[in-house]
């Protein structure tokens, strides 16, 4: 069905779906998964990330990498379980939606997987989401989990 899916993770519970939806899409055939993370700093005084702990608003950019790091690490162990074999990761920096749509153009995906919410703030609500941003905007399939 298809030969490359880039799904984007933040951590957030939405995020934790889309990985699992995609890697339903992949397991059962030669599909390679592509894992995009896009380390942000969230308007919270502190953000609880995909298990891996509190990271402090003021923290350092060296410090949201090695976190964002931590998530792409984490995630591609759950796809891994999942039962995904050709998994490639990917770290990002700059507008969440912006960078997954030249991710998904670089890498020449046939679809890309998100969640329909994120860890975003509530600007996100006011400007549109990012997931809302890249089903408009993308050249392939996009597929947003609930």
């Amino acid at each position: 069905m298809f030969k490359s899916l880039l799904v984007a993770v933040d951590g957030s519970e939405h995020a934790k779906k889309a990985l699992r939806v995609a890697c339903e899409l992949v397991k059962n055939g030669d599909a390679k998964l592509h894992i995009l993370h896009i380390p942000e700093r969230l308007a919270h005084e502190t953000t609880l990330v995909w298990g891996i702990g509190a990271v402090p608003l003021e923290a350092s950019p060296e410090d949201i990498e090695t976190a964002g790091k931590q998530v792409i690490e984490k995630a591609k162990a759950n796809a891994q379980e999942l039962g995904a074999t050709q998994i490639e990761t990917h770290l990002g920096q700059g507008d969440p939606a912006r960078i997954i749509l030249n991710e998904a153009e670089k890498l020449g995906v046939d679809a890309i997987v998100l969640g329909s919410r994120g860890l975003g703030d509530l600007a996100g609500l006011i400007m549109g989401s990012v997931s809302h941003k890249v089903t408009h905007s993308a050249k392939c399939t996009v597929v947003t989990v609930r």
